[in-house]
C-alpha cells in the first residue's frame, strides 16, 4: 500500500493520480491480485491486494458504513470473528475481510481500536470526521509501513521506493547511521534505539504505535498501544510445569490462528525444533519447503527437514543451490532494490530464491508459515552464548554484555576493564554508581529490535518479492509476555535451551526433533560452502560488482577501497579468513546509495535468474552420498587422476619439527599441515610430485583414501590441489 496527504489544510490536485499510479506500481509485488486507487480531498490511497482471506469480497479501502472512516491495511487480524462478535449488531462487518473490523473497532474505541488486536498489521485509517490521518503497525512491527514529511504534505507506504517515486522525498543514505549501527557492525553491546530506516528524512512508525497527523495544521501525536513486557512483573503466579502448559497452549492457538486462509499455506522447513513444532501442530497439512546447499548439508538441516515431513506424511521440496549457483551482479541488485537494507546477505538471498520457487512451482500458495521468532525470547541464544558452561555461564555471558555496553557509553575507570583477561576492577565500581541491572532483561529487550530491524524486514521482503504473505506464529505477543515474564528463579528451568517450548512438545513431537541441538543457517562446518559462493560474485568480471559499489562518491568517502578488495581476495583464497558478511554490508551500502538517486525497475519488472531446481530424493539415507555429490560438485576421486600443487602453492618443510608442513598460497604461509594429527595427509602431500596418479600415491603414504578423502576433496575446492587426467601414453 502507499499513498500521499496534504498537511497544511488543502487538497490533493489532479496531478496527484499520476503520482498515486506510480506508488501503486512501485509495490505492486506485494499485491498482485488487485489495485486500487482513491483520492479524495487531502487523502490519495493506493492498495494492492494479495488476496488470503474473503477473496472475493475482501477489496480496499474499507469504509464505515456512514462514510466517515477510510481503511486501507496490509496483513492479517487473526482474531477478527472474535473480535467481531464484541460489537454491537448495527457495527459488525459486512464481509468476510478480516481487517473490515478495525473500521467498526475505531469507531467504537477510537485511539484504544487495537489494543485487542492479535495479527501483522500496517493501517492507514482516514477519519474525515476529524480530518485526522492514523498510521499504525502490529506490536513486532512484522508489516512495515514508511512516510516521509515536509511542510505541506506525507508520503507514505510499505516500502520505501514507493516514497521515492515523490521527487520531493529525499534520497540521502544515511552513511553515519548506519556504520554507527550494532545491527551492522556487531559490536557486542545492547541496543534499544528504533530499527533504522537507513536513509535520511525518512521514518518507519513504531511497532505497537498509532501515529496520527493533524491535515489541518500538520500536529502529529503518538498513541503506545503496546510496550515490550516487563521481566520485572514476573508471573509468580505460575509453577515451571503450568508455564510449559501455558506456553504449548498458546503457541498451538498461534499457529492455528495463523493458518487461517482461504488460499493455500506452505511450510518453510529447516528441520529444527521451532519449524518441526509447526509441522506437529499444523492442521492444513502444508507442503513444506526446505534449502538444500552446501551449508544445510554439512549441518543436517536438509536431511531433518526431510526426516521431520516424513514423519508428518507432508510432501517435502528440496529445493537446490549447488556450490557453483552463484548470483549475477544483476540478481545481487534486485534483491538489494527489493530489501533496501544494507544487511542484506546470504540467509537472505537463499530465503529469496525459496519464495522465487514457491511462487513458480505451486503459484496458489500465497501465505508462508516460518519458525522465525522462537529464538528471541525463549532461550534459543543459550547454549551457544554458554561457549559450553550452562546456563550460569550464560547469565555470566550476558552480566559481561551488559556492562561492556554501560562502559561503551562511559568514561574514566572503563579503561580497566580492557587490560587484563581477568578485570582487576568490580563491576560496580565501572559502573560509577549506577544499579545493577535485569541484564538479561537488557538482552530481550534489544532482541525485540532485533527483530524488527532484521528479521521481520527481511522475512516481510523475501516474501512480498513473490507475492507470499509470511506468517510468523511464534511472535504472538500472548507467546513473547509469558516468556519474557519468567521468574529469575526458574529461568534456568525455563529458558536454558528453549525448554518451555521442547519440553511441552513431549507427545506431540519425536524426542530426535523435538531435542535436536539448534544449528546455525550456514555457519559451521558448511559455512566455506556459502562464503565461497557470494566472494565469487563479488569477484566475477573483475571484481565488478564491487567496484559498482565502491565508485560513488560518499562510497569514497567511507570505505577503504584498496582493503576492501584486499579482504575480497583473502576470502577467495580461504573462505574461513573472515566474515563475508561485513563485506557485503559496505557494498551494499555503496550500491544502495546509487540506486536510490536513480532508482532501478519496480520488484515486478526485474529481471531474476532461473527459478531453482528441487532435488528429488525418495530415500535420504540411502542416497546421501549422491546428494552430497550434486549439492558440492564433488569430482569423482578415480585411481587414475594425477594430483598436482596449483603453480601458486609451494609445500615447505618445519627443520625443527619433521612432521609439519606449511602451505604457501602466493608467497604468504595459508595453512599448517600437523602430521601428528593427520599422518596419511601429510604422507600423501609430500608424494605429490605431478607425476604419478592416486593410487600410485595413497600406496607411497600408506594410507586409504577414505582417510584422505574429505581432506584432498576440500583442497581441490581451495585450488591448492588441481586434478587432471592421466597423460596419454606415447606411441
Amino acid at each position: 500500500m502507499a499513498g500521499l496527504a496534504r498537511t497544511d489544510g488543502g487538497a490533493l490536485s489532479p496531478d496527484a493520480d499520476g503520482l498515486l499510479g506510480r506508488m501503486a506500481h512501485a509495490v505492486t509485488h506485494r499485491g498482485p491480485d488487485e489495485r486500487e486507487l482513491l483520492r479524495s480531498g487531502p487523502v490519495g490511497l493506493a492498495f494492492t491486494r494479495l488476496s488470503l482471506v474473503d477473496p472475493a469480497a475482501g477489496s480496499q479501502p474499507l469504509y464505515s458504513p456512514d462514510g466517515s472512516v477510510v481503511l486501507i491495511a496490509n496483513g492479517e487480524v487473526y482474531n477478527h470473528r472474535e473480535l467481531a462478535a464484541t460489537l454491537p449488531a448495527g457495527s459488525r462487518p459486512r464481509n468476510g475481510s478480516d481487517c473490515e473490523v478495525l473500521v467498526h473497532l475505531y469507531q467504537e474505541k477510537g485511539l484504544r481500536f487495537l489494543d485487542d488486536v492479535r495479527g501483522m498489521f500496517a493501517i492507514v485509517l482516514w477519519d474525515r470526521r476529524l480530518n485526522r490521518l492514523l498510521f499504525a503497525r502490529d506490536r513486532f512491527g512484522v508489516k512495515p509501513l514508511f512516510f516521509h514529511r515536509n511542510h505541506e504534505r506525507v508520503v507514505f507506504g510499505s516500502e520505501m521506493k514507493a516514497l521515492f517515486e515523490d521527487p520531493s522525498c529525499p534520497r540521502d543514505l544515511d552513511w553515519d547511521g548506519a556504520l554507527e549501527d550494532q545491527a551492522m557492525h556487531g559490536a557486542v553491546e545492547f541496543t534499544e534505539e528504533s530499527p533504522k530506516t537507513w536513509f535520511r528524512g525518512i521514518g518507519l512508525v513504531r511497532a505497537g504505535t498509532i501515529l496520527s497527523i493533524d491535515l489541518s495544521d500538520g500536529a502529529t501525536d503518538e498513541h503506545v498501544y503496546w510496550t515490550f513486557p516487563d521481566p520485572g512483573q514476573p508471573r509468580d503466579d505460575l509453577s515451571a510445569e503450568e508455564f510449559i502448559e501455558e506456553y504449548s497452549a498458546l503457541f498451538a492457538a498461534s499457529v492455528a490462528e495463523c493458518e487461517t486462509s482461504d488460499a493455500e499455506v506452505g511450510l518453510f522447513l529447516s528441520g529444527g525444533v521451532d519449524s518441526a513444532a509447526i509441522a506437529a501442530l499444523s492442521t492444513v497439512r502444508p507442503r513444506t519447503f526446505t534449502a538444500l546447499n552446501g551449508s544445510t548439508l554439512a549441518n543436517q538441516d536438509a536431511e531433518y527437514g526431510r526426516r521431520v515431513a516424513d514423519a508428518f506424511g507432508l510432501a517435502n521440496h528440496q529445493v537446490l543451490f549447488d556450490v557453483g549457483q552463484v548470483p549475477s551482479a544483476e540478481e545481487w541488485k534486485s534483491l538489494l532494490w527489493l530489501l533496501e537494507s544494507p544487511q542484506c546477505g546470504p540467509e537472505i538471498f537463499y530465503k529469496r530464491e525459496l519464495y522465487r520457487f514457491v511462487k513458480a512451482r505451486f503459484p496458489e500458495i500465497k501465505g508462508m508459515l516460518l519458525g522465525g521468532g522462537a529464538d528471541e525470547f525463549n532461550g534459543g541464544y543459550s547454549v551457544p552464548m554458554s561457549g559450553g558452561g550452562g546456563w550460569t555461564q550464560f547469565q555470566a555471558n550476558v552480566d559481561e554484555m551488559a556492562l561492556r555496553d554501560h562502559l561503551h557509553r562511559s568514561r574514566g575507570v572503563a579503561a580497566w576493564w580492557e587490560q587484563s583477561e581477568l578485570p582487576l576492577v568490580r563491576p560496580e565500581v565501572l559502573r560509577r554508581g549506577a544499579a545493577p541491572e535485569d541484564s538479561y532483561e537488557r538482552f530481550l529487550r534489544w532482541k525485540y529490535r532485533d527483530v524488527q530491524q532484521y528479521n521481520c524486514w527481511h522475512e516481510d521482503r523475501t516474501a512480498a518479492g513473490s507475492g507470499i504473505e509470511a506468517r510468523v506464529p511464534f511472535l504472538d505477543h500472548r507467546l513473547v509476555e509469558l516468556s519474557a515474564r519468567v521468574p529469575h528463579a526458574l529461568r534456568e528451568r525455563l529458558v536454558w535451551d528453549k525448554r518451555m517450548l521442547r519440553d511441552g512438545l513431549d507427545g506431540v513431537l519425536a524426542h530426535e526433533f523435538a531435542h535436536r541441538p539448534k544449528v546455525p543457517f550456514f555457519y559451521g562446518d558448511g559455512v566455506r560452502h556459502t562464503y565461497r559462493t557470494f566472494a565469487a560474485m563479488l569477484a566475477a568480471d573483475g571484481d565488478a560488482l564491487l567496484d559498482e559499489a565502491l565508485s560513488g562518491p560518499r562510497a569514497k568517502e567511507y570505505l577503504d577501497a584498496d582493503n576492501a578488495r584486499a579482504t575480497l581476495r583473502r576470502l577467495q583464497d580461504d573462505p574461513s579468513s573472515g566474515h563475508v558478511e561485513f563485506l557485503l554490508r559496505v557494498v551494499n551500502l555503496g550500491l544502495l546509495e546509487q540506486m536510490a538517486q536513480q532508482p532501478p525497475r519496480p520488484p515486478v519488472e526485474a529481471k531474476w535468474g532461473p527459478v531453482p531446481a528441487e532435488l528429488p530424493v525418495a530415500d535420504w539415507e540411502s542416497e546421501s552420498a549422491a546428494i552430497e555429490a550434486r549439492v558440492l560438485l564433488r569430482p569423482e576421486l578415480r585411481d587414475t587422476l594425477v594430483p598436482a600443487l596449483d603453480e601458486s602453492v609451494m609445500l615447505l618443510s618445519d627443520q625443527r619439527d619433521p612432521l609439519l608442513r606449511y602451505v604457501i598460497v602466493d608467497g604468504e604461509i595459508e595453512y599448517v599441515i600437523d602430521g601428528e594429527e593427520t599422518p596419511g595427509w601429510q604422507r600423501l602431500l609430500d608424494a605429490v610430485d605431478g607425476q604419478r596418479d592416486l593410487a600410485q600415491l595413497l600406496a607411497a603414504a600408506g594410507c586409504e583414501l577414505a582417510e584422505v578423502e574429505e581432506l584432498l576433496v576440500q583442497s581441490v575446492e581451495l585450488g591448492v590441489l588441481t586434478l587432471a587426467e592421466p597423460a596419454p601414453a606415447a606411441a
